[in-house]
């Protein structure tokens, strides 16, 4: 009978992860990993929370407990990093993150002794780098996804810079954020436990405004000023690693500092080229051909491997190779630009402008609406039997062909969306 508790309690949170617009398919690792960083009495209370930020009290009304004893739940959760906790109001409000970027993440950004974080590693390896569900559907569904590419800015020209927004310079959103933290890099940190981990550095990503704020009270990453997270940035930049950001204008909570051999992110864009995984900046390189030598540097720094060496079809130099760039692969980072010793390489504008939402509730609404997800919003408590029924009648309704097609047109991330989300607040 335990055990058929225990099956069921993880499946039902296993269930309810599925639910947020980037999902997490179940299968047995998922289980495995929900074992180790979640308890079997939290994992049933979990799987009944809301998708949407929730008061101390709607979770008391949801657990049918006094007040007092949700409160304590919630900050033990909180502390661990499962939840995320911020004062809104004079108020606390909790939000269960989704497990990429979330959770996952959280319990590999510092070293702690109390999880076995080698074994959890592995089964993390598992789930992301050999199974592929779980990547696969992060990144890939829909059109509007997850993370997006911050330009190397040492590399603008100052005919560039004029074209660069704040929302899209790394250095904005250090500068303008309300908290930073830095912790371990989730990638990195769990490739160096099945033996895979590059040398870049470890303690460099970074989270902003009510995830810093929550991570850093509980101490799952470290508090830094601008000045700090300033040097941060120019380290990643010496390092050649790309900035992978929250795809939001406003708000950002995270900016991974990002190889191409560990992370996450830039193994999606290769796996997944096709598909888009990641937003590009709205840059490319061009390569001058006349002034290319050919050395292939910027092949070996390309983090997703849309640089290529080819023949330059020079009749007075047969052997002569140039470098080509592969544009649907390209991610715009620019760091193949910083890198060319010759100059050869500039950034010049994309022929249209990558389109970012407005900030996370826009981007969760657009997300689930692309993915047929949006009940879950709607409807986000599942233990009401009529919320449960009223969600699984607009998911009906939304996986028909027609009524999806036409709700996912261009205007619904389109200015009329944005200006709902401004006036009627998060």
């Amino acid at each position: 009978m335990a055990h058929q508790t225990l099956k069921s309690s993880y499946a039902a949170l296993a269930e309810r992860l599925n639910r947020f617009p980037q999902g997490a398919p179940p299968s047995g690792t998922l289980e495995k990993i929900l074992k180790i960083i979640i308890k079997e009495k939290e994992a049933a209370l979990i799987s009944q929370l809301p998708i949407k930020p929730f008061t101390v009290a709607k979770a008391a009304r949801i657990w049918k407990v006094p007040v007092v004893e949700a409160q304590k739940v919630l900050d033990e959760l909180a502390g661990r990093a499962i939840l995320v906790d911020v004062e809104k109001n004079g108020e606390s409000v909790y939000v269960l993150p989704p497990p990429m970027a979330g959770f996952f993440e959280f319990s590999m950004m510092r070293l702690r002794d109390d999880i076995d974080q080698k074994v959890l590693a592995e089964l993390f390896y598992q789930y992301m780098n050999v199974e592929e569900d779980f990547i696969k559907h992060l990144f890939t569904d829909g059109e509007t996804q997850l993370g997006r590419t911050f330009v190397h800015e040492p590399v603008l020209s100052n005919e560039n810079a004029l074209h660069v927004l704040d929302y899209e310079r790394a250095s904005e959103v250090i500068k303008t954020a309300s908290c930073r933290a830095v912790g371990v890099c989730y990638c990195r940190h769990k490739m160096q436990h099945v033996h895979q981990a590059c040398d870049a550095p470890m303690d460099i990503c970074m989270t902003f405004n009510s995830s810093a704020e929550s991570l850093s009270k509980h101490g799952h990453a470290r508090a830094i000023d601008v000045a700090e997270g300033l040097d941060l940035l120019q380290l990643a930049y010496e390092h050649n690693l790309v900035q992978f950001g929250e795809n939001v204008r406003q708000s950002v909570n995270f900016i991974c500092n990002c190889c191409g051999c560990c992370c996450e992110a830039m193994l999606a864009a290769k796996r997944f080229a096709y598909l888009n995984p990641i937003h590009t900046t709205n840059f490319l390189p061009e390569i001058d051909v006349e002034q290319c030598t050919g050395c292939g540097v910027c092949v070996e720094v390309c983090p997703v491997e849309a640089m290529s060496l080819v023949s330059a079809n020079d009749p007075r130099r047969p052997k002569r190779k140039i470098a080509k760039l592969d544009a649907d692969l390209c991610l715009g980072c620019g760091i193949c630009v910083r890198n060319c010793r010759v100059d050869a390489l500039s950034l010049k504008e994309r022929a249209e402008r990558v389109i970012t939402p407005l900030n996370g509730v826009h981007k969760a609404v657009v997300m689930a609406l692309e993915r047929g997800k949006l009940q879950n919003l709607v409807f986000d408590n599942q233990v009401l039997l009529s919320h449960r029924a009223l969600a699984a009648v607009l998911g009906a309704i939304l996986k028909l062909p027609p009524i999806k097609q036409l709700l996912a047109q261009q205007q619904v991330k389109s200015r009329y969306l944005e200006a709902l989300i401004s006036k009627f607040g998060n």
